[in-house]
């Protein structure tokens, strides 16, 4: 599939904060980009090595882990064609979460969730933008 470029796991966290500040201490990661609204980090992407990974805290329809419970895992897919993608999960049955539409961050993408209750976050690039300027777009929503 050579739409696909990447398929990025993303933890949903109840204090993305102490999170980012563990992650860095505990496996040495470097933050790469963190965005927020209203405080809550809505994306932060991490790198260990040559490893990435993502976080959020929770809301939105994420919830965060409970101790004891399967923690959810958002799983962030980059792709060339987003509606293309999403078509071929839905096909494939997965149901639309969020639908596919342009994002005030520079992306196309929406939600869905396979067969198994596992999110899928879809998105293709339509811009390039700079931290600071999708942080801007960010504030602008709230």
């Amino acid at each position: 599939m050579a739409d696909i470029f990447q398929i990025t796991p993303k933890l949903v966290v109840g204090d993305g904060a102490a999170a980012l500040a563990f992650y860095t201490e505990a496996l040495g990661a470097t933050v790469e980009e963190s965005y927020t609204i209203d405080g809550r980090i809505v994306h932060a992407a991490l790198t260990v090595g040559e490893l990435r990974f993502e976080l959020k805290d929770a809301g939105d329809g994420d919830p965060a882990p409970t101790k004891g419970l399967h923690p959810p895992v958002l799983m962030s897919l980059g792709v060339t064609d987003a509606d293309a993608v999403t078509d071929r999960l839905l096909a494939a049955g997965a149901t639309v979460v969020y639908p596919v539409a342009d994002q005030e961050y520079g992306a196309r993408g929406g939600r869905v969730a396979d067969p198994f209750g596992h999110h899928w976050m879809v998105s293709a690039p339509l811009e390039s933008l700079s931290p600071d300027e999708v942080q801007a777009r960010l504030d602008a929503m709230s």
